[in-house]
């Protein structure tokens, strides 16, 4: 079993006198030691150590494309491979989402990005909608990005999915470049991500359902 700690941020941004949107996740493991802060109202700055390199460059592309500030410290059994700790780092990055998002009150709600990056073109839609659900069409030729095992991007976007509660798709329309496919889906998630947790002013701070209510990440129905 996971330990968890969680912490929700209350203080005021200072531009607007809202509420900061925040979540910290403090997460461990036999496997891994995982804490993540984030604040939705961020600029895009980002410190990310997980021990895997080419994760924390596509830590990076989220915090900077999604103007999320971020911080992620991870250890794990790495010696072994990035599995766990990928996946750790997705479940705690999901779970502290979740948590600056609260009931999801006043947000946009959907969001959707079209990244091109060179011969790389990809399409990312998604939904705040606390029912977690993964439509993955990444086809990426290589089997490594440096050392990273390029089947862990599948498994991170599951992990956010679930923890976050993201009804969450992501097609590949064009590309050959293995680095160039993956890092335009993270720059794709990032911009979807922003746009659909972003406030909207005509809400008034009500809920983006006409039902009056969203699932909350890891509720059953």
């Amino acid at each position: 079993m996971a330990g968890l700690s969680m912490q929700n941020g209350t203080a005021a941004a200072p531009s607007t006198g809202q509420p900061l949107r925040t979540g910290t996740i403090h997460r461990v493991t036999s496997e891994t030691d995982v804490r993540v802060s984030l604040n939705l109202d961020g600029t895009g700055r980002c410190q990310a150590s997980t021990g895997v390199p080419f994760l924390d460059h596509m830590l990076h592309q989220i915090s900077s494309h999604g103007l999320l500030d971020l911080e992620i410290d991870a250890t794990g059994d790495t010696h072994i491979d990035d599995h766990h700790t990928n996946e750790d780092v997705g479940i705690a990055f999901g779970q502290a989402l979740a948590q600056a998002l609260g009931d999801r009150r006043g947000i946009h709600r959907f969001g959707h990005f079209l990244a091109p990056l060179d011969e790389a073109l990809v399409q990312v839609a998604l939904d705040c909608s606390g029912r977690p659900h993964l439509s993955y069409g990444l086809v990426i030729p290589a089997q490594k990005i440096g050392t990273y095992d390029t089947e862990l991007v599948k498994e991170f976007f599951v992990a956010v999915a679930n923890n976050a509660g993201l009804t969450l798709h992501i097609r590949m329309l064009d590309g050959v470049n293995s680095h160039h496919i993956v890092e335009a889906g993270f720059k794709a998630f990032a911009r979807a991500l922003r746009m659909a947790t972003e406030l909207d002013p005509r809400r008034s701070g009500s809920i983006p359902s006409s039902k009056g209510v969203l699932e909350r990440a890891g509720a059953a129905g």
